[in-house]
């Protein structure tokens, strides 16, 4: 993994912690959490807080999230909000918590300059033993604080100005008035700076979850359904009506068509389709001249239409697939049949413009794994399982196109991939069939996994 590390693809963004007063702050709220401490007087965080020079050293990587299910998070600083999550269990941890960290800056600002908070990701859930306990975790909550419990002394306070100033003798109270001075020494005057953070709850309906070999819930649709990256004979009991596993193309396939999650990318408004295509086109080659052992270290798209033609009975059928699309968008030729079964489907797809619209992406670049970027890009915890099984030469290549092609402009590409313009018109609602309410929209193929 050191070229990744070196060109700044894994560990990159991380919060470097070398002041003593930070690592200092830093073990408190560490010790708070875990009843841990670290020797260390330099290392970098993550969003939450998680170091890997730490969990390297306490031979844990998970010493902030017990069981993958209980996430606990420090924050030294707001700047956090900017760096990535590491060994994430669940697609919607580092978004809540950049939420989190944005509706709270100027408080956080303010606790941050004199402590560590500390908080967890609260759910009802302690431990996934099977599939099925997953589905219990329905909403997450944030409950934060610094080490010294500023916020809940805060809140004391503010409860004790609220009797001093309602009840008939409260200014005669002198025990009252001791425990306010004695507890605004810790907290400040918070009548002008309140020390409040927001209380945040989140519904957890639609994520992907690393625990079981990976799997995709989707409750908050009209057709809910699990996908598994496993076999789904393993997950035999899962509470919803639907399990898919990676063999189920046409199922998934219908499943994202009849809950409206994704559109073929040639159809995208504001996005170089072909440009898109040509592009997933040349990552297939260069799967291919790797696995031949040619050197692609620096390679070009003139060096890979060579290696193309070159290894030309060797492309699999997805890059047939998208040659026969291209053709059609740029040379008149025929309209190419590209069903569900055919390896290219998934690779002409992309997220429609949704809430879910990063968590479907996620799933299509699981699906179409020869797309080295956007499995970077969508999914990271696959794309380095990935990498570590590639040829050298392949794992070359692919540093060097994301570090020449991603890094420089990493919010341009996003966008040219995945954004989305405004639509003209609003598309109507379809009402589905009363056939599919009373069968089930993917009929016999997923009853039959029962």
């Amino acid at each position: 993994m050191h070229r990744l590390i070196e060109k700044g693809l894994m560990f990159g963004n991380l919060i470097r912690v070398d002041s003593p007063i930070l690592v200092e702050r830093y073990n408190r709220a560490l010790k708070h959490l875990t009843g841990r401490q670290t020797a260390l007087k330099v290392f970098h965080i993550d969003i939450s807080g998680y170091s890997p020079e730490v969990g390297d050293e306490l031979g844990d990587d998970l010493y902030l999230n017990h069981r993958g299910v209980n996430r606990q998070f420090i924050l030294l600083t707001n700047e956090q909000a900017s760096a990535p999550l590491l060994n994430a269990k669940f697609s919607t941890s580092r978004g809540i918590l950049k939420q989190f960290i944005i509706e709270n800056r100027a408080e956080l600002f303010a606790l941050t300059a004199q402590d560590a908070v500390a908080g967890e990701l609260v759910n009802s859930v302690y431990q996934a033993d099977t599939p099925a306990r997953l589905f219990d975790i329905r909403k997450l909550s944030v409950e934060a604080d610094t080490t010294s419990g500023t916020v809940a002394a805060a809140e004391k306070l503010g409860e004790m100005i609220d009797q001093f100033k309602t009840e008939p003798d409260g200014w005669y109270d002198d025990v009252l008035i001791g425990r306010m001075i004695g507890m605004a020494k810790q907290t400040g005057d918070v009548m002008r700076n309140p020390v409040q953070l927001r209380q945040m709850s989140f519904v957890q309906d639609n994520f992907w979850t690393d625990h079981f070999g990976g799997m995709y819930v989707f409750r908050g649709v009209r057709h809910p359904a699990a996908i598994v990256s496993g076999t789904k004979t393993d997950f035999d009991d899962l509470p919803i009506p639907y399990t898919f596993d990676f063999n189920d193309r046409s199922a998934i396939a219908k499943f994202l068509t009849l809950n409206d999650l994704v559109e073929p990318i040639m159809e995208a408004r504001g996005v170089d389709s072909a440009a898109i295509l040509h592009q997933k086109m040349d990552f297939i080659v260069a799967s291919v001249a790797a696995k031949m052992g040619e050197d692609l270290e620096g390679a070009t798209r003139r060096d890979l239409r060579r290696l193309g033609r070159q290894y030309a009975d060797k492309l699999p059928q997805a890059w047939q697939g998208l040659a026969a699309l291209l053709r059609w968008a740029e040379e008149d030729g025929p309209w190419p049949t590209i069903t569900s079964e055919h390896p290219a489907y998934f690779y002409t797809l992309r997220a429609k413009d949704h809430p879910d619209a990063d968590l479907v992406n996620m799933l299509l670049a699981e699906l179409t794994p020869l797309d080295i970027r956007q499995l970077f890009i969508c999914h990271k915890e696959v794309f380095y399982r990935a990498y570590a099984a590639w040829p050298d030469e392949k794992r070359a290549y692919v540093v060097d196109f994301l570090d020449r092609e991603y890094q420089v402009d990493k919010a341009g590409t996003r966008e040219a991939l995945f954004g989305h313009e405004a639509s003209m018109t609003e598309a109507p609602k379809v009402r589905q069939p009363d056939l599919i309410t009373r069968v089930g929209p993917w009929g016999a193929v997923a009853k039959g996994r029962r």
